[in-house]
């Protein structure tokens, strides 16, 4: 049986091509070989390599759930005997996250978490930062520098407009290394780059 005080929530940050989704789609498969119930699942608006994936840059890909925000994430997992709910693509769900996770910790169910917890222009990206900030476990992956092969924590956007998504903000736009680089701090210019 479940019980809330067993529950953790673990998140896996860091910039793009850091390995975030490879990390999350490792921990749901060592879950599932122990033979927990395991719900993956993952945002509408990422469908890069096809809906009801979770996928990674190299390649890499898991069958999930697609729901299109943090209330529909609560309705596909409420009454269901879970043993872990894995999220992946997190910044996508917003800050009403928070709320569903806590809900999921509520009812004894470990949450894992994956996203980026900064924006192409280097700020904060929520709803990561505030998960991290009460998250039992947080790996805080880093990328490898397209310009110097240094540790990256950042991403940067190559072009403005490049990947238009009328349906997301400017810093959720869905792209991958067609519009996007990993940058070191010292590459990392805060914006958006043009490759013109």
């Amino acid at each position: 049986m479940r019980t809330p005080d067993l529950a953790r929530l673990q998140v896996v940050t860091g910039p793009m091509f850091a390995g975030k989704s490879e990390e999350l789609m490792r921990r749901v498969r060592r879950a599932r070989i122990a033979g927990l119930s395991v719900e993956l699942v993952s945002h509408a608006l990422d469908d890069r390599r096809g809906a009801g994936q979770v996928s990674s840059h190299s390649g890499l890909s898991v069958p999930s759930r697609t729901v299109p925000d943090a209330a529909a994430l609560a309705t596909e997992t409420r009454g269901r005997e879970l043993d872990i709910v894995a999220i992946d693509e997190a910044q996508f769900f917003g800050t009403s996250l928070v709320d569903a996770v806590d809900e999921l910790l509520a009812d004894g169910i470990t949450v894992i978490v994956a996203g980026l917890c900064v924006t192409f222009d280097g700020r904060p990206f929520e709803p990561l930062p505030a998960l991290m900030a009460t998250a039992e476990d947080v790996l805080k992956l880093t990328a490898v520098c397209a310009v110097c092969g240094a540790d990256a924590a950042f991403h940067q956007r190559l072009a403005p407009g490049d990947v238009a998504d009328a349906r997301v903000p400017t810093a959720e736009q869905v792209g991958g290394i067609e519009s996007y680089q990993a940058r070191c701090r010292r590459h990392f210019t805060g914006g958006a780059l043009s490759t013109r």
